[in-house]
């Protein structure tokens, strides 16, 4: 063979393998500057496994003898309250289960479904973003996952068409900053950031005039995460919010992130931060982590203050809206 044809020859073979590996890397999604989906084919009761699976083989071995006696009642709230439904909760769902008198195991726990259902329904958890630029202001305490929170938040806005804008308003931790860029690349929004320990407020204001000034839709502003017990702190978060209304004529949405790892010890947050900041929504974090996935239920048995996304993953696409109904489907999967 003609030794100028077969260099040729393989010279074109290796143009088109590139372009082939071109074109794969660009179609990848894994690709670090490619946009992040939404969009997963997991169901919830999968990704509330040990919930799912600590709750149901409880719950089962409970239905297996029937509701005949005492001791399936006494069982059935202690197995609620061990998967952090909450004693109050707890303690009504059952007396309303067995108030329906059920005749067999299957009205028992369709009984048991439809009073978890009724604690958790009538909540209104749809994002209200009305402001030009809507504002929304993200809180909670040391550790709960509130900066990845909003990276995922921002991520689904912009699936959903619409435009976001992110405020670190977190200027006391040093890799505060670093760490809420990091996710605004992976999901491909803009950041407004301070210098470290500048006025975390005069941080929210500019972060208001750049989303107003870019046209974007949504404004998402970060906090110091703080000790709800701090009264200082907690006072300094308040005039990060005043100084939204003042501009913005009114905050959209506060949303508290909860850790649900750590079960009733963070139902306090929630009163703490409320009063300061008038919290509006829950984001629980965590749940694919812990067997305590009832804490959504206690949550808004105590405090009434919706449940608005859940966490049940890593991955962007791991923050969902929450659906009482698929929730409960999920946690009397194994039942």
């Amino acid at each position: 063979m003609d030794p100028v044809f077969l260099v040729a020859l393989i010279a074109a073979v290796l143009v088109v393998a590139v372009i082939i590996v071109l074109m794969v890397r660009r179609k990848a999604p894994s690709s670090p500057d490619a946009p992040m989906t939404v969009e997963t084919d997991r169901s919830l009761a999968d990704r509330l496994e040990k919930t799912r699976r600590a709750l149901g083989g409880r719950l089962k071995d409970l239905l297996s003898r029937g509701p005949a006696d005492e001791d399936f009642w006494s069982g059935l709230e202690e197995a609620l309250i061990a998967a952090d439904v909450g004693v109050v909760a707890s303690t009504r769902v059952v007396d309303r289960v067995r108030a329906a008198a059920p005749d067999d195991v299957e009205e028992a726990r369709k009984a048991l479904h439809d009073e978890l259902l009724a604690t958790l329904s009538g909540k209104d958890r749809d994002l209200h973003l009305t402001g030009s630029p809507a504002v929304m202001v993200v809180v909670g305490v040391n550790g709960v996952g509130k900066t990845t929170s909003i990276a995922k938040l921002a991520a689904r806005l912009e699936s959903n068409g619409s435009t976001a804008l992110l405020g670190a308003a977190d200027t006391f931790r040093a890799a505060a900053d670093a760490q809420l860029r990091t996710w605004a690349d992976r999901v491909g929004v803009e950041i407004v950031g301070g210098q470290p320990g500048a006025d975390p407020a005069s941080v929210a204001f500019d972060s208001f005039q750049a989303a107003r000034s870019r046209s974007r839709d949504v404004l998402i502003v970060d906090t110091a995460g703080r000790l709800h017990s701090k009264h200082n702190l907690m006072q300094e978060l308040g005039k990060i919010v005043r100084v939204l209304e003042r501009e913005a004529g009114s905050v959209d949405e506060v949303l508290l992130v909860l850790d649900a790892t750590t079960g009733q010890n963070g139902m306090a947050q929630i009163k703490q931060f409320t009063d300061v900041v008038g919290v509006t929504g829950i984001v629980l974090t965590k749940l694919d982590g812990t067997a305590k996935g009832g804490i959504a239920v206690a949550i808004e048995q105590d405090y009434g203050v919706p449940v608005k996304f859940i966490g049940v993953g890593e991955g962007v696409e791991d923050l969902i809206p929450f659906d009482p109904t698929e929730f409960v489907d999920a946690l009397l999967a194994d039942a």
